[in-house]
C-alpha cells in the first residue's frame, strides 16, 4: 500500500532535482535558441495571450523531470532492486515517463495564470499594482504548477489525498525558494 508521506517525499525531492536541472538550463546560453514564445506573439482582445516570458525553453522541465524521477527511483531502488513497497511499483523507465508527464502538468498549469494576468494588463515578470491582486497572484503563482504536477501524477498513478496535502503544504515554500534562486541567477526579473 502506498504511504502518502513517502509518496510526497519522493515527489518533492524529484521536483527539487528537476528544478535544479531546469534552472541550470535556463541560465545556460544554449537555452536561448528555444526562447520562442509559446503564443507566437498572438494577441487576444489586444493583449498578448501568454506573453514573451512563456517560451519553449521553459518546457525543458519535461525532460528534466523525467531524468530526475528516473534518477531518484534508481537510487532508492538500489538496496532491494525495486522501489520500496510504500511507493509506486514502476521501473526506472516508468518513473521517467511519470516524471515527463508530471513535468508537463507542472508547466501547463502555469499557462492559465499567465493568460489571466496578461488579460488583466499585468506584464510578464511584473507584480500587480493592487494589494489584493498582488496577494492573489502571489498565491496562485506558487501553487498552480504544484497542482498541475499533482493532477498529472494522479491521472497516471494512484496518489493518496494526503500526498496532495503534504506536497501542497511543503511545495509552495520550496517554490518560493526557487523563485528567489532564479531571481539571483538573473533568470527572473523579480523575487517572487
Amino acid at each position: 500500500m502506498y504511504d502518502p508521506f513517502h509518496c510526497a517525499l519522493f515527489l518533492i525531492p524529484a521536483f527539487v532535482l528537476a528544478g535544479v536541472l531546469h534552472s541550470f538550463w535556463l541560465h545556460n546560453r544554449l537555452s536561448q535558441f528555444l526562447a520562442i514564445p509559446i503564443d507566437g506573439g498572438r494577441m487576444f482582445r489586444g493583449r498578448p495571450i501568454l506573453g514573451e516570458n512563456k517560451t519553449l525553453r521553459g518546457f525543458v522541465m519535461i525532460p528534466a523531470a523525467a531524468l530526475a524521477f528516473a534518477a531518484l527511483a534508481t537510487i532508492i531502488s538500489l538496496p532491494q532492486g525495486a522501489p520500496p513497497a510504500t511507493l509506486w511499483q514502476l521501473t526506472p523507465v516508468g518513473y521517467a515517463a511519470l516524471g515527463a508527464w508530471a513535468g508537463f502538468g507542472f508547466m501547463a498549469a502555469e499557462l492559465p495564470n499567465s493568460f489571466v494576468k496578461r488579460q488583466l494588463g499585468i506584464l510578464p515578470g511584473q507584480a500587480p499594482a493592487s494589494r489584493l491582486t498582488k496577494t492573489i497572484c502571489f498565491t496562485i503563482d506558487h501553487i498552480d504548477s504544484i497542482v498541475g504536477m499533482l493532477a498529472a501524477v494522479t491521472l497516471a498513478v494512484h496518489t493518496p489525498w494526503m500526498t496532495w496535502l503534504w506536497v501542497l503544504i511543503l511545495g509552495p515554500a520550496i517554490h518560493l525558494l526557487f523563485s528567489w534562486w532564479l531571481f539571483r541567477l538573473g533568470v527572473k526579473g523579480r523575487r517572487a
